[in-house]
């Protein structure tokens, strides 16, 4: 029975990545607002009702893939060595992010990625959707500081400002991209970008939110900890 439930799943899995291959593909090809739905069904040989069982929308057939990191934020913060703060934390992990041209960093130059970032940075209906997602990725953020006792107002304001700079380093870095830098030449300017605004959250928040307390766990990795929602595939 639980061989044929995991071959079921795989199978669903399965379906699912030919899915939003299939309509990555399309959409890069032809632009977002060109290709409907039933291109994506047809071409992936489904119907659109199953299509709809994996997908609720056209936007989440290329977004979906940022429902994953969403606790992200929340999870670097929770797992922040002992005597870090929730900002020191966040500004920690951008930092390696940028170093490692982490796509979530708008500092990659792979033509893949650039490609996708274009597609989501250029397509209205596609930044709207996008907001569902990092309203999510808030709330989280918010829940795992209020586990650490900061009342609910401070929790869901400080996850707003951290989310937002996160997203905002990422939207000048990918200008910096689109215009023709390197992700090489661009990154000084991204490092030092990103310890202005963390430093100026720092000067508010480091105020009103915990540091994590003695036995806290060791973060993994920041390559280890997520991959890059927004990597296109090769």
């Amino acid at each position: 029975m639980e061989n044929t439930t995991g071959l079921r799943e795989n199978k669903k899995l399965r379906t699912r990545q030919r899915l939003a291959a299939t309509a990555l593909e399309l959409f890069l090809e032809r632009g977002f607002d060109a290709v409907s739905v039933a291109d994506v069904a047809a071409a992936a040989e489904v119907s659109k009702p199953t299509l709809f069982r994996y997908f609720p929308s056209k936007e989440d057939l290329l977004l979906d893939r940022f429902a994953d990191h969403q606790d992200e934020v929340a999870r670097i913060v929770r797992e922040r060595p002992a005597g870090r703060t929730p900002v020191g934390a966040v500004h920690a992990h951008f930092l390696t992010a940028l170093a490692e041209r982490d796509p979530i960093t708008g500092l990659c130059d792979h033509p893949n990625v650039m490609a996708f970032q274009q597609l989501v940075y250029s397509t209205a209906g596609l930044k709207s959707r996008l907001a569902r997602y990092t309203d999510r990725e808030v709330e989280l953020l918010a829940e795992a500081l209020e586990a650490e006792e900061v009342p609910p107002l401070a929790a869901h304001l400080a996850a707003i400002h951290l989310v937002a700079v996160r997203h905002e380093l990422g939207r000048v870095n990918w200008r910096r991209i689109e215009s023709g830098q390197s992700a090489d030449g661009a990154h000084a300017a991204a490092v030092a970008d990103a310890d202005q605004a963390f430093g100026m959250l720092a000067d508010g928040l480091d105020q009103a939110l915990p540091t994590a307390p003695d036995g806290a766990p060791a973060p993994a990795p920041a390559s280890a900890q997520a991959p890059a929602p927004a990597q296109a595939p090769e």
